[in-house]
């Protein structure tokens, strides 16, 4: 017998926003890392707001749904605020009923500072790192240090001289400007749209962008993320970003780090000496700082494996995580998004190694 479509729709709902969500899917694990994280930082979402007034959205929510952008790659938050509309699970994930409301996507820009304010992301950041290391994730010995280029949300026409200097090709109109020729210089330029950009090329025969540099250290254990930060572009950024990660971790017997040729550099490999750790660094064919007392180990070998890892983070933040082209401007707020993809990072995987 032939079905026949109901036009009168129901007034009512029977069915639970719970129960719509089926118990077999991954999301309810991550929901379950989050809302465990978020519970041991809530005091310090005390701290944010006054006693008295009206009641603010919880920033419990604003963070669920902001992990939700990054982990389902929403381009922004006009489509991040359509999507959790309309979509049950989005509205399961963030906290929302099916009749609740959802607030306009200008409420991320205004409680972006407000949040910076606590460093929520090192919190949130730290939170599920302790998470990883109370089921045992977590090597303690043995680590991978590596940094990466981050595209920054400018243009090279908004590279011009600085305040004082005479630049004849600051065109209001941003017409008939000729780049070719002229030489640009973070030295004497520097962008009117990204001021903490720098201009930086990859190598050779590279073309020169604006960008930030981010940079990570994780364990070889299960390769998950123990340290996230931001600095400027730069080849020296690179070692003193790697030194300044592991000078925060516990030493322990054995430590290791591994990394590849281009922290094969004395100031990287002296100051890893110095903290008692073992730099097993991709040896260069010529002028290397590591020689047969470090190479004749097996652990060399197996650091020299482990490192290559890291790229999978590198590579899961900019193509799922939203950091292929920034959307944030100036080192605070890249740096604040740069920490939260990675904690995102880490839940993926950890939903697996918990499992």
């Amino acid at each position: 017998m032939r079905g026949e479509a109901n036009p009168q729709p129901n007034m009512f709902s029977y069915v639970d926003l719970e129960k719509r969500i089926p118990h077999s899917h991954p999301i309810r694990k991550i929901r379950r890392i989050v809302d465990a994280a978020l519970a041991d930082i809530e005091p310090s979402f005390d701290k944010m707001y006054a006693s008295q007034g009206r009641p603010s959205i919880p920033p419990e929510q604003l963070l669920r749904a902001l992990l939700l952008q990054i982990l389902f790659t929403v381009r922004s938050e006009r489509q991040l605020m359509e999507r959790i509309d309309y979509d049950l699970l989005f509205r399961w994930f963030v906290g929302l009923g099916i009749d609740d409301s959802v607030w306009n996507h200008s409420t991320f820009s205004k409680n972006r500072e407000r949040l910076l304010s606590i460093n929520v992301d090192e919190l949130f950041f730290e939170a599920i790192k302790q998470q990883a290391a109370s089921h045992q994730l977590l090597s303690r010995e043995h680590f991978t240090v590596d940094g990466t280029l981050l595209d920054a949300c400018a243009g090279i026409k908004s590279f011009k001289l600085k305040e004082g200097g005479d630049d004849d090709s600051n065109d209001d109109d941003n017409q008939g400007i000729d780049f070719h020729g002229k030489k640009l210089s973070n030295e004497t330029h520097e962008s009117t749209t990204d001021a903490d950009a720098r201009l930086f090329r990859k190598g050779q025969n590279k073309e020169a962008k604006l960008r930030h540099m981010g940079h990570l250290l994780t364990e070889n254990r299960n390769g998950l993320i123990v340290e996230a930060i931001v600095t400027e572009a730069g080849t020296r950024q690179e070692w003193e970003a790697g030194i300044e990660m592991l000078s925060v971790q516990s030493t322990h017997p054995g430590m290791t780090v591994g990394a590849d040729k281009g922290y094969d550099v004395p100031d990287f490999v002296d100051d890893c000496r110095n903290f008692k750790i073992t730099p097993h660094v991709a040896a260069k064919e010529k002028g290397s700082q590591i020689d047969g007392r470090t190479t004749r180990h097996p652990g060399y070998e197996i650091s020299q494996r482990k490192r290559k890892r890291i790229e999978e983070c590198f590579g899961w933040m900019k193509v799922i995580g939203l950091l292929g082209k920034l959307r944030h401007r100036g080192k605070a707020r890249v740096d604040w998004v740069f920490r939260f993809t990675a904690a995102a990072y880490n839940i993926t995987r950890m939903k697996l190694l918990i499992a």
